[in-house]
């Protein structure tokens, strides 16, 4: 399988089961990870990692998770710190690991947000983005299909 843009690569995703796209998505929260320092992004990240966690510590994880996305929104305020940017769109991708099944494509959802976390730090930085996280993801899909 080749994936040369998102919607090759969305279309693969979306082929994926629930347990899957889960996997999926705390990999692409994994490479972003360092934009956060919440420890509840990354526990989050790691519950979405484990075989077959329960569904009770999944809502506990998402809930945890949804706490840590509300107060990195807050603290980011009006000034447009794009560090702190990048944090909330940690979040938000660790959020996506642990939702409910059913709601969405949680591994579409962590890359897009984790795309957005990549271009917040490139611009806290003063660098350019040039879609080298998307190039990645389509890398780690292909991957993820062909082992």
């Amino acid at each position: 399988m080749t994936i040369a843009n998102d919607s090759d690569f969305k279309a693969a995703l979306d082929h994926l089961p629930p347990a899957q796209q889960r996997l999926l998505a705390a990999r692409f929260t994994q490479n972003v990870l360092a934009f956060s320092r919440d420890p509840r992004v990354k526990g989050a990240v790691d519950a979405a990692l484990r075989e077959g966690i329960s569904d009770n510590e999944l809502a506990l994880q998402h809930q945890s998770a949804k706490a840590a996305r509300v107060e990195s929104y807050t603290q980011c305020g009006t000034e447009a710190d794009w560090s702190c940017q990048a944090g909330h769109f940690v979040a938000e991708a660790a959020l996506a690991c642990v939702r409910p099944a059913g709601r969405g494509n949680p591994a579409w959802d962590a890359a897009m947000n984790a795309r957005m976390a990549r271009a917040a730090a490139a611009i806290a930085e003063g660098e350019g983005d040039s879609h080298r996280e998307a190039e990645a993801q389509y890398r780690a899909v292909e991957t993820f299909f062909n082992t």
